[in-house]
């Protein structure tokens, strides 16, 4: 089976009404339910677990993809490994080009931004399953990848929160993620007068980056709605 690919397209998707910026109080709602805080059912993440991916270990990316749901069959003793390769020339055309790993969301700017789209596309193409049943990475996984590799300035998307905030999962919807997300993260920390550590403490999730802050956000007033 094939995942959806996003191609590289320049011009702005056609998008709806963007949903209303989170306000402190309402992005912390949102975060103490995703973590189940309010009903006491699972302890805070360790900040440790927001440390970047390493861009050099194709194992370890596929690993973290699947720990994040992704499904993607790893590859067995004999079989050509199909995702490996294509990380590393991707890794080698687009790497570079990514923010610092210590710069946050709110930290990025219009030119920090720009080249995500095509190395978004590029990354969603990527060859993946194995050689009986190829797939592409597809839109989801390739925005949960990037934001492994820079957890605190990139921020994830799925079909949901795609449609409902930008009406397409191709590149120039995700640059527009970014920088809408960007923007939040801005809203937030002035409406709430704190640094981004001191948010994430006062929320009980304490090293949480703003970007998955925003992006349970996202899940529980877009995705967890389409289940209902």
């Amino acid at each position: 089976m094939t995942a959806d690919v996003a191609p590289a397209v320049r011009s702005a998707p056609t998008a709806p009404a963007v949903r209303s910026a989170p306000t402190a109080q309402s992005l912390r709602a949102a975060v103490v339910t995703f973590l189940g805080l309010d009903a006491g059912t699972s302890a805070p993440p360790a900040p440790a677990s927001y440390e970047p991916l390493a861009h050099d270990d194709p194992a370890a990316a596929l690993k973290w993809l699947n720990s994040w749901g992704c499904r993607i069959r790893y590859p067995r003793a004999g079989e050509p490994d199909l995702f490996g390769p294509a990380l590393h020339e991707w890794t080698a055309r687009w790497y570079k080009l990514l923010p610092e790993p210590g710069t946050r969301l709110g930290e990025l700017t219009d030119d920090d931004i720009a080249p995500l789209g095509e190395c978004y596309a590029d990354l969603c193409a990527l060859a993946a399953g194995t050689p009986g049943r190829p797939r592409t990475l597809g839109a989801t996984a390739a925005s949960k990848l990037l934001h492994g590799l820079r957890p605190y300035s990139l921020v994830p998307w799925d079909e949901a929160i795609a449609r409902k905030l930008h009406g397409a999962r191709d590149a120039a919807a995700y640059l527009a993620h970014q920088r809408l997300n960007r923007d939040w993260a801005r809203r937030v920390l002035a409406d709430s007068g704190l640094d981004e550590e001191a948010l994430a403490n006062l929320y009980g999730c304490p090293g949480r980056p703003l970007s998955k802050m925003l992006d349970d956000y996202a899940y529980i007033t877009l995705t967890r709605s389409d289940t209902r």
